[in-house]
């Protein structure tokens, strides 16, 4: 039976042992409750370490077997892997990166090396436990090699992958040594999701500009297949939260801490100690606001949580030395015998103890300088069940983008800071429940299950349209089907392509003139009375014309501006305008002056920039930037841009092959239709054909064609063999049988 097989850096559960007795204690994360329903359910697995280094095999096996009774399995990490991988590469490396703070960074190659490593012994343990029909879904930063590990051992099966910290602009990106090895172990995946649009527009640039993938709609074609990247905002389980605020244990807590705080309004701050946090930027805000409004001193108290996190680290440590200074400076400039403004603690406390801080708290100050989404600031409205507070929140939190009713603030604008903290904490009570109940309502829809929900449909809907797009290879059995086919039809359609089908890509175009083997097989074909050839290509016709004019075939020429019947002149279907060309030669002009090598190709109806001989590397990145330029400017006009086989065509939208052979399946009669094509500029033509067509696609990237062949070499034998047939019909009445 098949399963959902989840995969973290650590498992929902804490394996503490002491006196040599092993413990396991529920996680209170977001991730582990939103799938504590999923991986319980029959025989589901999460996989993850389970954060405590463990020596000797007899303890691993029992930790193995506790697990596997609560349907989880350990991945085992040395301390040495803790320090490089975890500690090391993730935590030094990617999250400073991810967060915008690549000054921190560290580029160290050791690190990267165990980084690998991890990720290899994650997909080892995984391959232990997976079926071909399971579906894995791989989650966050510590693991972004490992989608493509297990896509590589197993091919077919189903792999999602969520990344659950912001995602950096490509200039940021590419500052990473290894930013295209990342990028290319996420692009395993059938899914890639992201909190918010923005984290997944930055993805898509930088696959686009450093692996060389361009994208439409979120769906990126790889050379074998397609997958889908889309942003999926998480939320939390605000029933949880709402219940366990209502609860009377909670409501004793909030009484008796609000007696001892002495305040009349409370701001609570509640963060993990890290620098992407902005506690440091909040406390000086605190102390403006104080210095700014002095009505307010003995009537408010800022209430600060610090959860520990990694305080070994050096850059920790001293933003530890930084706080701790702020909030003595601050408070000792500020408080008297009765009030202190700001009550700070260092430590963890468990969920009723915050959900007591969240009712009391008359406003939540959540204003990390960058964040993936930020769940504290959903628990805090989550809690409010009186609908009276006020929530200030960063815009650069992922949660802003849902929770548009909050106070949003650059954490970067310390004065823009105390001026929110002045309206919140005058903000009428009526405009504060308006607020409250709005965002409220947003959390009550868009909780923690339907994320999941959302992810895994989405991933479902993903599988079915890659199976859509999936070609088979045209084997012996598949021709001999064709070829009957052919036999016994009176009337047969070929729809050819030229360059990529027919004849291979060159560097210069006027290469890829058709050679003798070629003409003999156009002539073949043609020969017959009952075939009519249709040769299609994206070339001018004045050198279609040159090249195969006077052949008894029909020609499609620039992409469909241009037809030709046999035996007749050329003719235009469109009428259309063609002075866009004048801008847009002037932008291409420029990619030539930048890029030694690369020419434009002028044909009545498009323009080309070809890139074929230009030095491996520079061509590609020139292209990237230039299909990015066009693809803006073609956005408020009738423009398409096509990114082709080393070269990029812009031309007026209404242009399209697909368009132009309907032409010849709506004219000619045709009991046998087979067309053949290479690039994602032909899956116009294999849409247009009839069900019952045979459509075969040079490569083996991702199509509506139904089958494919790898080579031109092939697509020619193939054709060669169907004439072959026709000629001996008579003698032998049947296909001829090659190899």
């Amino acid at each position: 039976m098949a399963k959902l097989i989840i995969v973290s850096n650590r498992l929902p559960v804490k394996l503490q042992e002491k006196d040599g007795k092993l413990s396991y204690h529920a996680s209170e994360g977001g991730l582990a409750t939103g799938l504590g329903s999923f991986y319980k359910k029959d025989n589901n697995l999460w996989i993850g370490w389970p954060g405590l280094v463990v020596t000797e095999d007899e303890k691993k096996g029992r930790i193995a077997d506790d697990l596997n009774k609560e349907n989880m399995h350990p991945v085992f990490l040395t301390d040495t892997e803790i320090k490089e991988f975890y500690e090391g590469f993730s935590n030094e490396t990617l999250w400073p990166t991810f967060h915008y703070f690549s000054q921190y960074a560290v580029y160290s190659q050791q690190l990267w090396e165990t980084y690998v490593k991890v990720n290899q012994k994650f997909c080892e343990v995984v391959l232990e436990q997976a079926g071909p029909e399971d579906t894995i879904w791989v989650h966050d930063y510590q693991l972004l090699l490992l989608p493509s590990m297990l896509r590589e051992r197993l091919p077919d099966s189903t792999i999602g992958f969520f990344q659950h910290i912001p995602f950096p602009s490509y200039e940021v990106f590419r500052l990473l040594p290894w930013r295209k090895e990342l990028l290319e172990g996420m692009l395993g995946s059938d899914l890639v999701g992201f909190h918010t649009y923005d984290d997944m527009r930055h993805f898509l640039s930088s696959v686009n500009r450093i692996v060389g993938y361009g994208s439409m709609h979120g769906w990126i074609n790889t050379p074998n297949r397609s997958l889908l990247v889309d942003s999926f905002p998480m939320g939390i389980d605000y029933e949880k939260y709402a219940g366990t605020a209502d609860t009377e244990e909670v409501k004793k807590r909030e009484s008796l801490y609000r007696s001892n705080l002495n305040a009349e309004k409370i701001i609570l701050s509640i963060d993990r100690l890290d620098y992407s946090k902005g506690i440091a930027q909040r406390l000086e805000a605190f102390d403006k606001f104080l210095a700014k409004y002095p009505e307010f001193h003995k009537k408010v108290t800022l209430l600060m949580l610090v959860v520990p996190s990694r305080d070994a680290v050096e850059k920790y440590k001293e933003l530890k030395e930084e706080v701790d200074e702020l909030v003595g400076r601050i408070n000792g400039q500020y408080s008297s015998i009765n009030w202190n403004p700001i009550q700070y603690f260092y430590r963890s406390y468990p969920l009723e103890t915050l959900s007591a801080f969240y009712r009391m708290a008359d406003v939540g100050l959540v204003t990390p300088m960058r964040d993936g989404m930020n769940l504290v600031c959903k628990e805090y409205v989550a809690s409010k069940l009186d609908q009276k507070g006020v929530l200030i929140l960063s815009e650069m939190a992922g949660a802003s983008k849902e929770l548009s009713d909050a106070i949003l603030i650059n954490p970067n604008d310390i004065n823009q800071m105390v001026e929110a903290l002045h309206q919140a904490l005058t903000m009428p009570e009526e405009e504060q429940v308006s607020h409250m109940r709005n965002m409220q309502e947003s959390l009550k829809r868009y909780n923690i299950h339907h994320w999941v929900s959302m992810f895994m449909d989405r991933l479902s809907y993903v599988k079915i349209k890659q199976l859509s797009l999936a070609t088979s290879y045209l084997d012996e059995s598949t021709f001999l089907e064709m070829s009957d086919a052919y036999d016994s039809s009176r009337s047969r359609l070929f729809f050819l392509e030229y360059d990529g089908a027919l004849v291979d890509y060159r560097n210069r175009p006027l290469m890829a003139r058709p050679d003798d083997e070629l003409m003999e097989l156009l002539e073949s074909l043609s020969s017959n009375p009952k075939n009519r050839v249709v040769v299609m290509s994206s070339r001018e016709k004045a050198t279609m014309q040159d090249w195969l004019g006077h052949l008894n075939i029909d020609i499609i020429a620039e992409h469909g501006v241009w037809i030709k019947q046999r035996g007749t002149g050329w003719q235009t279907m469109l009428s259309l305008m063609d002075d866009w060309k004048k801008d847009i030669r002037l932008i291409l002009d420029l990619y030539v002056d930048r890029t030694p090598a690369s020419f434009i190709e002028e044909k009545e109806y498009s323009l080309v920039w070809h890139y074929r001989r230009v030095e491996t590397g520079l061509g590609e990145l020139r292209a990237r930037e230039l299909v990015s330029h066009l693809n803006f400017l073609a956005s408020n006009s009738n423009l398409q841009v096509l990114d082709g086989q080393m070269a990029v065509e812009i031309k007026a939208q209404e242009i399209n092959k697909g368009k132009a052979s309907s032409y010849w399946l709506s004219k000619f009669p045709h009991k046998f239709v087979l067309a053949v094509g290479d690039d994602w500029g032909d899956e116009d033509i294999f849409k247009a054909m009839p069900r019952e067509s045979y459509t075969v696609k040079v490569g083996n990237s991702s199509s509506v064609a139904k089958y494919h062949v790898d080579t031109c070499k092939e697509a020619r034998e193939m054709l060669s063999r169907l004439v072959q047939v026709r000629n001996q019909e008579q003698s032998s009445g049947g296909a001829l049988m090659t190899g």
